[in-house]
C-alpha cells in the first residue's frame, strides 16, 4: 500500500541541540524507498531553507520543498481569505518571509489582520499597537496555538501564550492556523500528494500532531521522546494508531520495499488494546 510521512521534528528528529539516535538514518531509508515526506512545524520563526540548515547539523540531508511551517500555512491561509492583503507582524524572518513571498504587504495602517508568530522580538510597544489595531478592526491569527516551546536552555513562553495576552486585552479571540488546525493538516497532504488513508503522522505531543492526524483520519505514530509520555494518553479522547520508544524503532520497518511499520498500515479495529484506548498498539516498555 502506498503511504507517506508528516513528520513533527523537535522530540521526534532532535531534543534542542542533541539528536536523537535513528532519526538520520529513517529519513535516508525513506529517500532510498522514494517515501513521500514533509518535514512539519508549528514553529514560524524559520524559513524552510533555516531548518534544511539545521538538519544538516544533524546528519540529515533534505530539501526546502521537504519542510511546511505554520508560517507558509498562515501565509496560504491569508492569501486564500483575502488576496494581496496587509498585515501587522509580531513574529520573525520565516513569517515575514512566507507572507512576503504571497504578496502581503506588512502594515500598521488599518491592516486586514494582526497576526502573532514563535520568536523573540516581543516588546510591550508591539502588543499596544497590536491591541489598537485589533479594536480598529483588524482580525487576529496566530500562526500556532502552543504556550511553550522547549530551547536549548530550557522552556520558553510560546505563541500561544503571547497571542492570549491579545485574546484578554481585546476581548477577541485568535484563529490558530498550525497544528492541530485542519488546515495546516490538510494542506501539509496535499503536498506530498497523497489521500488520507495514505498519510502517517509521527509526532511527539498529543495536543497538536496526535490530535490534528485524528481530526483528518491520518494514522498516526507517537514518539515517547519529547513531551507526552505513555502514562498521559488516558487523558485524552483520542489515540495515537501506535505508540514507540522513539524513531530509532521504525527504522527496520522503512527500508525501499517495506515501507513503515506495518501495524501502523493496520485497520484501526485490527490493532491490539491499550487501557482505556482499545485501538492503540503500544510498542516497547511504557
Amino acid at each position: 500500500m502506498k503511504h507517506g510521512y508528516l513528520i513533527d521534528m523537535d522530540g521526534v528528529i532532535y531534543r534542542g541541540a542533541e539528536p536523537i539516535p535513528g532519526a538520520a538514518e529513517f529519513i535516508r531509508r525513506l529517500q532510498e524507498g522514494d517515501t513521500p515526506y514533509l518535514f512539519l512545524t508549528n514553529n514560524s520563526a524559520y524559513t524552510p531553507l533555516d531548518v534544511v540548515v539545521k538538519l544538516k547539523k544533524f546528519g540529515i540531508e533534505t530539501s526546502p520543498q521537504h519542510v511546511y511551517t505554520s508560517a507558509l500555512a498562515t501565509a496560504e491561509f491569508v492569501h486564500g481569505q483575502r488576496p494581496n492583503g496587509t498585515a501587522f507582524v509580531v513574529g520573525e524572518g520565516g513569517l515575514l518571509s512566507a507572507l512576503n513571498d504571497v504578496r502581503y504587504a506588512i502594515s500598521r495602517e488599518s491592516p486586514d489582520y494582526v497576526i502573532v508568530g514563535e520568536g523573540r522580538v516581543l516588546n510591550y510597544e508591539l502588543m499596544e499597537q497590536a491591541h489598537r489595531l485589533i479594536e480598529k478592526g483588524a482580525h487576529l491569527l496566530s500562526t500556532n496555538a502552543d504556550t511553550w516551546c522547549p530551547t536549548d536552555t530550557g522552556p520558553r513562553p510560546g505563541c500561544g501564550a503571547i497571542v492570549a495576552l491579545l485574546e484578554a486585552a481585546t476581548g477577541r479571540k485568535a484563529y490558530h492556523i498550525g497544528k492541530p488546525n485542519p488546515f495546516m493538516m490538510r494542506a501539509a497532504r496535499k503536498r506530498i500528494r497523497l489521500r488520507t488513508d495514505e498519510v502517517i503522522m509521527i509526532g511527539d505531543t498529543m495536543e497538536t500532531d496526535i490530535q490534528g492526524a485524528a481530526e483528518l483520519g491520518f494514522q498516526s505514530i507517537l514518539v515517547l521522546t519529547g513531551s507526552s509520555t505513555a502514562k498521559s494518553l488516558e487523558q485524552y479522547p483520542f489515540a495515537p494508531t501506535r505508540v514507540v520508544e522513539s524513531i530509532a524503532e521504525l527504522v527496520t520497518e522503512s527500508g525501499p520495499t517495506n515501507g513503515v511499520a506495518a501495524g501502523t498500515l493496520l485497520s484501526l479495529s485490527a490493532l491490539g488494546g491499550y487501557g482505556p484506548h482499545k485501538n492503540l498498539r503500544l510498542d516497547g516498555p511504557a
